[in-house]
């Protein structure tokens, strides 16, 4: 099923489908829900709750965006962590779901440890796939800039080609020639988004200390090829108090869940039978 809900009057999109352990699954940028397709047809007995992001997909980016809080690109709006956070816990109460185990890559693991910090009672458990708990460095800072004055001038086409081909491993890329178009067609925002979501990336906070605070089971999947985040960040969650399951995948890029996704459910089906009780 694919439905609509509101979080601060703005339209955003999901799809609900399955029956069994409830897991929301919070996509990487530039992707949409699509990206966990493949590795929730392999899930067994669970209720996949897969929402497009504020601006990606089919949900809206909304008028009122603050700027002027990137002070490198003063003028930038701002689709912050926070944001995104706030629109899945709406969701959460649009389904009346008490609680939930969450899986993220990339901006969505972000956003899990914004909704950790906010709402732990909601939290089950938490997956984290190709994402890390450490802020942006200063090289990141600066490909920030980079992006948002190239997608201001040229548009975000190209852009998104590169992002496609740089952030799927080279395996995938030989293994199945089509997997860049696929990826390459569900990169779809527009440029005011794509400045937003890079302005929110470079402001999110550092989420090391907060690692410390989760009591809940972790499963941290990494990639051993992805050039965006690396085995050694994502090493980090394994001080979690709650327990943490590490998973290298030697050949996956930054997009694993869909470069690899048999792998990636046989290694979520295990982890996930600890919630089923």
């Amino acid at each position: 099923m694919s439905d609509f809900y509101h979080s601060d009057g703005v339209r955003l999109g999901f799809s609900d489908s399955g029956a069994g352990l409830t897991v929301v699954f919070l996509h990487p940028t530039p992707l949409d829900r699509d990206y966990w397709r493949h590795l929730t047809k392999q899930l067994a007995n669970v209720r996949a709750v897969l929402p497009d992001l504020r601006g990606h997909g089919v949900s809206e980016l909304g008028n009122d965006l603050p700027e002027g809080r990137f002070t490198r690109v003063r003028e930038a709006p701002e689709l912050s962590i926070a944001q995104l956070a706030t629109d899945i816990l709406a969701l959460l109460d649009h389904l009346r779901l008490s609680s939930a185990v969450f899986a993220g890559c990339s901006i969505g693991g972000y956003v899990l440890l914004e909704i950790w910090r906010r709402a732990p009672e909601r939290v089950r458990g938490m997956a984290f796939i190709c994402s890390k708990p450490q802020p942006d460095g200063e090289a990141n800072l600066v490909k920030r800039v980079e992006n948002i004055n190239r997608a201001r001038s040229e548009g975000v086409s190209t852009l998104f080609d590169e992002m496609a081909v740089n952030l799927t491993g080279e395996a995938s890329r030989r293994d199945r020639p089509a997997i860049v178009a696929e990826l390459r067609s569900h990169m779809t925002l527009p440029v005011r988004a794509f400045v937003a979501v890079q302005a929110g990336l470079a402001r999110r906070p550092d989420s090391v200390e907060t690692v410390s605070t989760v009591h809940v089971p972790v499963l941290a999947i990494a990639g051993g090829a992805d050039t965006a985040v690396s085995p050694a960040e994502m090493e980090a969650f394994q001080h979690a108090p709650g327990g943490c399951t590490f998973h290298t995948l030697p050949v996956a890029g930054h997009f694993a869940a869909y470069e690899q996704p048999r792998t990636v459910a046989a290694l979520m089906t295990p982890w996930l039978r600890q919630f089923a009780s």
